[in-house]
This record gives structure tokens, sequence and C-alpha cells, in this order.
């Protein structure tokens, strides 16, 4: 029900999404060098693919890291923690969407391939208990994990999926040698401890965040193109969204299990119930139309490959991390709704809403090239509110943010209805009308 529900949401109606075949800018998987000698792809038979079962219950462990990393920065709110959080938070990140790349291409009814993903699912849960003790007794649990799914899978890739001579070999080696590299600095910072292991270990996530820039370059190797990626956008667009699913739910059992752990007066209740306005306002934020519009760029991109990195693989990243600093917050409120918080924990608060606007704004910037106005004004409106906040109450610090959410909500729906009035396309309209008079265009 959890993943057909999503893929419903993802079926836009327009005659043009019927058939794959034909359309401009969408090509099916035809028969390629890749897809001729590498084992384990996915069927290349042209229909769209979704996540499947092995996939959604992969998701599960991601559930947990999410919120041991929540935990991590509501244990220790300064900067040194929001510090340690965000490199836990991109390391998650980074394991889950190497596998979510690679999946896209793999065919997931395959025992190989059903044999790597419960081997990562298991180091990842390896990883995500780590987390809370990673920059201390825990050190070697969380790189070892780390290492070992990252190393791991792109030797899957590269000797077991790839044959000799392909390009799924090629360029599984050239990211394996990636890995490798930072690999060795992930131990090394376990191994050294104290300052060393946060130079390293940022100096490991930096090698690793800058490879996919550089399409893994390797010094004396000729370069390889973006096209050697597949991108197959109907699943691949499906599984980051149901990554920020797995974010918003994060959210929804933070704030619960807070609020069961606590007296039920009527300013937590009303506290709990502005917690749950503000993830519901950042699930209509993402699916209501932003989802759709981008998945449907995607797929008639030219450059699918690049823009489906940028887009999703480094954008997403900011989207999640609002979500969670936002649960971290509310759990803040939720748990002293009455009191004026100190400083930190109303930038904590505030931070939240203000940081997934501006993920929204950076991805609307990667997929169209144009900023979202209302949403950035949004963000802008958040950083008023913490200033007001530090004088406040904290119930009102929430509610301040939640009318700033349903201000651009708001905002944007009766420019839609002025829209339709005017009898003019809306966004997505407007890209199915461009797809069709390319379609025409090509065939005449």
């Amino acid at each position: 029900m959890y993943s057909s529900t999503l893929a419903a949401s993802l079926r836009i109606g327009a005659k043009v999404l019927h058939l794959r075949q034909g359309r401009p800018g969408v090509q099916p998987r035809a028969a390629s060098k890749l897809s001729d000698v590498a084992r384990f792809q996915r069927p290349t038979t042209g229909e769209e693919q979704r996540a499947s079962n092995l996939e959604l219950f992969f998701d599960l462990v991601f559930v947990f890291a999410v919120t041991q990393v929540s935990h991590l920065l509501l244990d220790e709110l300064n900067w040194r923690g929001a510090a340690r959080a965000t490199l836990a938070l991109l390391v998650v990140w980074w394991a889950w969407n190497y596998t979510a790349w690679a999946t896209n291409e793999l065919d997931p009814e395959s025992n190989p391939v059903k044999v790597l993903m419960l081997a990562i699912m298991l180091l990842s849960l390896l990883l995500a208990v780590a987390i809370p003790d990673a920059f201390g007794s825990r050190a070697w649990l969380f790189a070892g994990s780390y290492v070992a799914i990252q190393v791991g899978r792109m030797a899957f890739l590269t000797f077991v999926s790839g044959e000799a001579g392909s390009v799924e070999r090629d360029r599984s080696g050239r990211i394996l040698t990636w890995f490798v590299a930072s690999g060795a600095l992930w131990l090394a910072g376990a191994a050294t401890g104290g300052t060393g292991l946060g130079l390293m270990w940022t100096a490991a996530l930096g090698l690793e965040y800058v490879a996919p820039r550089v399409l893994y370059w390797v010094p004396w190797r000729p370069p390889i193109a973006a096209s050697a990626w597949s991108v197959e956008t109907a699943h691949f667009t499906e599984r980051f969204q149901l990554f920020m699913l797995i974010a918003l739910g994060e959210s929804i059992v933070a704030t619960g299990a807070t609020t069961a752990q606590l007296e039920l007066t009527t300013a937590r209740v009303v506290a709990f119930g502005l917690a749950f306005l503000m993830t519901a306002a950042f699930w209509w934020l993402y699916f209501n139309l932003a989802a759709r519009i981008a998945a449907r760029r995607l797929e008639l991109a030219e450059n699918r490959t690049e823009l489906a990195r940028d887009a999703y693989t480094y954008t997403h990243v900011v989207l999640v991390a609002g979500v969670i600093v936002s649960a971290v917050g509310d759990a803040l409120v939720i748990a002293r709704p009455l009191d004026t918080l100190p400083a930190r924990e109303v930038i904590a608060v505030a931070a939240g809403p203000a940081v997934y606007l501006l993920g929204h704004v950076l991805f609307r910037r990667v997929m169209t090239g144009s900023y979202s106005v209302r949403r950035l004004a949004g963000a802008a409106g958040c950083g008023a509110v913490a200033v007001v906040g530090l004088f406040i109450p904290a119930i009102w610090l929430s509610a301040l943010l939640v009318a700033v959410l349903a201000g651009v909500i708001t905002s944007e729906e009766l420019a839609g209805a002025r829209r339709r009035t005017r009898g003019e396309q809306s966004p997505l309209e407007r890209l199915e009308a461009s797809a069709v008079t390319d379609a025409a265009s090509t065939d005449g």
C-alpha cells in the first residue's frame, strides 16, 4: 500500500505519459554495450520500472538511521554537535544514494542482487547503531561499516555484475578506486581519534562528494562520459520521493514519541498539533506539485544523468536536513511549550523550515534555472521569526513558523487559481505542451 499509494500520486494523466515509446526526450533502455554485457540488469522492456518490495524493505533501515542522526543533534545542540550530525547525515545519505543509483539498473529479482541488498542493509544497520558514539568509542564500527558498504557494492558491480571490457566494469572500477582512496582516510581517522578523526573524515567525505562532479576521473585513463549511466526516471524519482517520506515519517515518529513521554497539558497538545501541521506543510510543498514537475523534467532532459546527479543526489540531502532539524525543533517546543527558549534552541526550531525552503529553492534552480521567489521569501520569513522567537514562548515561535509555511502554500495556490481564471496553463501543463510540440517538430 505504501508503494502503490506513492506510485498513484506520480501518474499525471496527460496522454503523453501513456506511452514511453516515441516521446520527446524519453528513451527506453534500449540495448547498448552496457545492457548487452552486464549481468543482473533490470529488464529493458521499455515499461516504467517501480520500486520493488526489496527496496522498500531496504529503506526501513534508513528510518532508524535518520532517527539516529536527529538524536545525535538533539543530544549535542551546539556547533560541534551540528557539524557531527551533518557529517553523519551525509554519510547515511551517501550510503543510501549510491545504492539507489545501483538498483536503478540492477534487477531486484535476481538472487545475487538480493544478497547484495541484504548485506548492505545489515551493514547500514550497524552504521546506524554506531552513530551516537561515532566520534568516540564506536568510530571503528561507523567507519568500517560505511567503507564496507561503499567498497563492497562497487566491487560487486565491477567484478560480479560487470564483465571484462564492459562499460559497467570500467565505470564501476573508477568509482571503486575513489572509494578505496577515501576508505583509507575513513579507517585512518578511526585509528587516529580526536582532532585527527574529524579532519580525516571531513577530507574523506569531501573526496567522495567531489567524485561525481568530475565523473570519477582517474589519472592516465581517458575520461568517461555521463552517457555511461542510464537513468530510468520513473524508478529513480520514486526512490528519492520515498526517502523524503522516510524523513517526514521520522519527524512524525519523533514528535509522537516525545509527546508520549510527557504530561499532556493543553499547551503541549497544541505544540504537538503545530508540529504535525509543519510536517504536513513539508509534505504539501514537495508532493503536491514540485515532485511531479521535477520527475517530468528529468524524463524529458537531454542531460538526464547530470541533471539526476545535481538535482537529486546533491540537492535532496538539503531537503532531508531541513526535515531532520525541524523534527529536533519540534521536540524542543513540545518539551517546553510555554518557555522562552535559549538562542541555540530558537535557531534549531527556525532553521528546520528555513533550510527546507532553501532546499526547494536550490532544487528548482537546478531543475529549471529559475528561483522560487515565494519559497525564498518564506525562508527569509523564518529568519525573521527566529529573531522574534528570542522573546516569545516556544509555542508562539512554532505557530509563527507554521504561519510562514501556510503563507507560502496559500500564495502558490492563489497564484495557480489566478492562472486558471485567466485561462493560462499550469507549469506542468506547459511542460507537457512543450513536450508534445517538440515531438511534433521531430516527427515533422
